[in-house]
């Protein structure tokens, strides 16, 4: 940084009070020598440069029209001046001044601008400076916060790159862009309103997508989580992976064997559906009957019910009145009670637990029954005559 500092005021006030006091002691002789020294003094205060300024340096990939003494403007005002452009290595280093009045951001940018074609170009600061820090004197601007403008020759030359590979010894050496093109215009011939209309539908579709980004982000959102739940239980997925080989290996080596028992299964539903075809009414009459059994059997699930509590018991007892020495079962037989099998089978069934409501039952049945002399048939009431159907199990009894 160059400083160059002009005397100070008290230093110009002190060396006047000498020069008067000088004047005191020498009398009229020095007073043209005191006049000259204030005249000095006075000139060297106000023409003496009294601006800071800062140095820093910047860093291009080239540097095309700048000069020493190019400007250094800041807003398209020049704030400065390029002191040496020299190349190094693969970059060029530009050392610039500026007014120390002028604040530059700390992370301020150096573009070398080329106001027209042929005029030499000056380094432009960016961003003008608002609040924060500032560049530091002999700060240095590294090539990533450089640009240097595209040079005409470029342009040109990579135009004459596009034309040479587009042209008879490129893409179109065969014909074959010529012919692109004429096949795109054919297709494009009066083509304008539909171009258009397509159009139109991808900027709605576009929209509706804007519209629908929230909805969008959380599918994918959720396919990050499915993810990242598959990729935690990688250990389990190739496991299921491993076994489901396993097992397609398996129906692999199997395939005749599967192969065989399909063929089989439809041999066996042809006949199937032809037996069903023969025997269609048989088979609607047997499921009748059988819907009848069941709604029977529903009926009187209690009876059941209980016949499969009291059962054991009573086979139990059977066997323990089974002498097989004798080959006859030993009872105690109350011979009053055979006159009155209603009363017989009451006292049965209470000694089984069953209540005593069922007697009143067993009484309805058997009222006016009496159990037949040896080798005689069972008397019954007049008008009555054996349950053929078994409760309804059996049927109508026809």
């Amino acid at each position: 940084m160059s400083r160059l500092r002009p005397p100070g005021r008290a230093a110009v006030s002190r060396a006047g009070r000498s020069l008067a006091s000088y004047v005191g002691r020498s009398g009229r002789r020095g007073v043209a020598l005191v006049v000259a020294v204030a005249v000095l003094a006075t000139l060297v205060v106000v023409l003496w440069p009294g601006a800071e300024t800062r140095s820093g340096t910047a860093f291009f990939t080239r540097a095309v029209g700048l000069y020493q003494g190019s400007d250094v403007r800041v807003l398209g005002v020049k704030v400065g001046q390029v002191r040496r452009v020299r190349p190094e290595g693969d970059r060029v280093r530009v050392d610039f001044v500026y007014d120390a009045k002028y604040k530059v951001p700390a992370d301020a940018k150096a573009v070398i601008i080329s106001p027209s074609v042929v005029s030499d170009r000056y380094v432009q600061l960016t961003p003008a400076y608002t609040t924060g820090p500032v560049l530091a004197d002999g700060a240095r601007i590294p090539l990533h916060q450089t640009a240097v403008p595209v040079e005409l020759d470029r342009i040109f030359s990579s135009l004459n790159d596009l034309d040479v590979a587009l042209g008879p010894q490129g893409a179109n050496k065969d014909g074959a862009l010529s012919r692109l093109l004429a096949v795109g215009a054919d297709n494009l011939d009066g083509e304008g309103a539909a171009m258009k209309s397509t159009v139109t539908d991808l900027s709605q579709a576009l929209s509706t997508l804007a519209r629908g980004k929230e909805d969008l982000f959380g599918t994918v959102d959720n396919l990050q989580v499915f993810t990242t739940a598959l990729a935690h239980s990688d250990s389990q997925v190739a496991a299921f992976n491993q076994d489901l080989a396993s097992v397609a290996d398996q129906l692999a080596g199997e395939r005749q064997e599967l192969a065989l028992a399909l063929k089989n299964l439809a041999v066996a539903l042809g006949e199937v559906a032809a037996f069903v075809k023969e025997n269609e009414k048989n088979l609607t009459g047997d499921i009748r009957g059988l819907a009848a059994i069941s709604g029977t059997l529903a009926k009187q699930k209690d009876a059941i019910a209980e016949v499969l509590d009291a059962g054991p018991v009573a086979l139990s007892n059977l066997q323990l009145a089974y002498n097989a020495s004798s080959g006859t079962l030993d009872t105690r037989d109350n011979a009053e009670q055979l006159a009155d099998p209603a009363l017989y089978l009451c006292s049965l069934l209470t000694s089984l637990g069953q209540p005593r409501s069922v007697c009143n039952q067993v009484r309805k049945v058997l009222d006016g029954v009496r159990l037949p002399e040896p080798g005689q048939p069972p008397r019954l009431p007049s008008g009555g005559g054996p349950d053929l159907t078994l409760g309804g199990v059996l049927g109508t009894g026809h």
